[in-house]
Parts: structure tokens; sequence; C-alpha cells
């Protein structure tokens, strides 16, 4: 399902300024609100959508990026090569306390930011695709995207060459300001500061004072052995970098297994039909059937197997995460039926076929004799 326009979601025109932005937010917020709507699950999906709208559009470099290329600027490939791509994974809590937190308690962003300005980085997904063989052995993959990182030239601190920030005069570096309306005092973000605590007065030329730059990060990143398909990965800190140098955010592999020509895997298990030859399977013999871990392995198949008759290979299956143990792989046998017989072979099939009785062939005997009986009935 394609997701809503954000634009649409907050009910704003694509021009509208950052304060339209807040005001459409607070109003559908409050209305969705978890606390508010109780097990209402349609209240709580509409919430998450108008938070993950108005943290894009809130950021002046996410909205660039959205404007320009919409919802596949944060999803599927934007920041990774050949196999993967990220996704931006919003901190909806941040921006719930930048809106409420002036008369919820929190103060303008009291968890997702400290004084200072320092706000935690964004979270990152990244979707990454392996082969049932990289599954089953592990391996060290390395992943590329862009994401926000520290300004080597201001160090984070979004301040110009041979300056630092300055503390905020309006509220004295706490990031809120009270006033008194009647009996009730209000505690809101400080107007002069965005809630930072403090102001840049020269911002640093390369970040523009965000502290912050779009750049191009390879990480290594180890998949253990038997992983199944939507394990997810975390590596802590490597997410977007935070605000002001606040800490920085996450991020989430998220692993889906390729389809295999030869084996379907159930949990630990592996499942191989494998197809056998009517005389192999009418005398017996044994045969090389291939395994997971890239070797072959020779199964005894007893006189008289059967098209779906299963064999247990113990200990063949997939690697158990974790463990040093193996699940089993199952052989399903499929009994082929010769073609393209020269007239030599159909002869001796012939004379095969008129030495057969009930006892070599009781499947099939003795399905047409209950049909006889059937019929036999009808007739009656």
């Amino acid at each position: 399902m394609s997701k809503k326009d954000y634009y649409e979601v907050l009910g704003v025109q694509r021009g509208a300024d950052e304060a339209e932005l807040k005001k459409a937010y607070r109003a559908l917020a409050m209305k969705y609100h978890p606390d508010r709507n109780p097990d209402d699950k349609e209240a709580e999906q509409k919430f998450k959508e108008i938070s993950e709208a108005y943290d894009v559009l809130k950021d002046q470099q996410k909205r660039a990026a959205y404007d320009h290329y919409g919802h596949q600027a944060f999803e599927g490939g934007m920041g990774g090569g050949g196999a993967g791509g990220f996704e931006f994974r919003g901190n909806f809590s941040d921006i719930f306390d930048d809106l409420f937190g002036d008369f919820m308690g929190g103060g303008g962003g009291a968890r997702g930011r400290g004084r200072g300005g320092a706000g935690r980085g964004s979270d990152l997904r990244y979707n990454l695709e392996i082969s049932l063989e990289e599954a089953f052995r592990g391996k060290q993959e390395n992943v590329t995207l862009a994401t926000a990182v520290n300004c080597e030239v201001c160090l984070g601190t979004g301040a110009g060459k041979d300056t630092k920030p300055e503390e905020c005069p309006t509220c004295h570096g706490a990031g809120k300001v009270r006033s008194q309306q009647g009996f009730f005092t209000m505690e809101r973000a400080c107007a002069s500061c965005q809630g930072r605590g403090q102001i840049i007065k020269d911002p640093c030329r390369k970040c523009g004072g965000s502290g912050r730059i779009r750049k191009q990060k390879t990480l290594a990143v180890t998949i253990p052995a038997g992983v199944e398909e939507g394990t997810r990965i975390r590596l802590a800190g490597e997410g977007e970098a935070g605000s002001m140098n606040g800490p920085a955010g996450d991020l989430y592999i998220f692993l889906s297994v390729q389809s295999h020509p030869l084996f379907r895997r159930d949990g630990a298990d592996i499942h191989c039909h494998v197809p056998i030859r009517m005389t192999t399977a009418a005398l017996g013999g044994s045969i090389e059937v291939p395994t997971i871990d890239g070797t072959r392995t020779k199964l005894s198949i007893p006189a008289g197997t059967q098209t779906g008759n299963r064999f247990r290979l113990k200990g063949k299956g997939m690697s158990v995460i974790r463990s040093t143990m193996r699940g089993d792989m199952y052989v399903h046998a499929t009994v082929e039926t010769p073609v393209h017989l020269s007239k030599e072979q159909k002869d001796l099939l012939k004379q095969l076929d008129k030495t057969l009785s009930e006892k070599t062939s009781p499947e099939s005997e003795g399905f047409f004799s209950k049909v006889k009986e059937i019929w036999d009935d009808l007739r009656e």
C-alpha cells in the first residue's frame, strides 16, 4: 500500500511555514493521541502517520529531500547499493516533546533534547538480501549508506571557526521560559533559541549551523549463521548523528533470505524434492543428494519406494543461530516415469507388464477393484 502525501496527512499546503506545520500537527496529535483513544488501533495508526509526516517536514534537509524525491528519499534504496537500502525511522517521542512539553511537564523536548540543545539522532533502517547458503554459513557484509554525521569543521557544535555557542540571554540556558496567566504558570520552549538553551551568532559555513552534514559511510556487519527471514540486527550508535553533539541514533539491518531453486526452508529444517529412476525405486539402491553446506551425501532408497515417500537426513539442515546444532534435511521422493524409450526398451516393459500382478502393484489393483465395486452397485 502506497503512503499518503505528508502534506495531505497534516492537511497543509506544500508551502506551509514552520508555524503552520506545528499548529496542524498539534491539533491532529491532540485528537488522535493514544492516551485519548485507548484500544483504538485506527487512532494509533493515524497518530503514527501524522508524527512521521511532521518529523520529516519540520526538518529543512529532510523536507527538501522529500519535496524532490517523495517517499523514496527515505525508503528502499536511497542509501544502499545492490541488495539493500535504508529508510528513515523517526524518533516520534522527540516531536511530541517539542510540541507539548510546555504544558505537559516536558519543557520543550525534555526526552529528546537536554540542556544545550543536544538531541538524539534518528534511527535508520537498511534492507539487506542474502542467499540461503549465506544464511546457513553466516557472513561479513559491508553496507554503505548516506546519513547525517557530525560536521568535521565545527565538530558538531554548529558554531563558526574560533567561536562557540553562547548561552541564550532570554532563558539563560534553560531552553524554556515561564509566564504567569492568572492562577496558572505556563512553561514554554524559549522562542529565542527554539528550546536549545544556546544561540549561535556565527554559524559554521560548512553545515549552516546545524552541526551535521550528509555523508556516505561504510560499515561492516556480521551476519550470524542460522539467521531467518525478517531477522533484525541492531548497530547501536550507527544511525544519524544527534543535533548539537547529541547521541547518535541506531542502525537496524533487516534481513530477507532469497528463495532457493533446490531447497525449501522450514525453521531449522531443509526440504528437497529429488527425482528417482523408476528402476531404482522398484529395485532399491542408493543416490547422492546435494546438501545446503555444498557437499553431497548418499541416501539409501529401499525397494518399492513410491512418489511422496520422505527420508530424513539427521543434522543436514540449517544452522541453528547461536548454537553448534543443525536441523534435519528431508528428501521427498518423486519417482520418474521413463520417456523417449527405444523399441527394445518398450518391448522389455511390455514383457514386464505381463508378469505384474496384484502383489506387485497393490495400490492400482486395489483402486480399480473399488471402482468396479462402485459401478456394480450402481447397475443393481
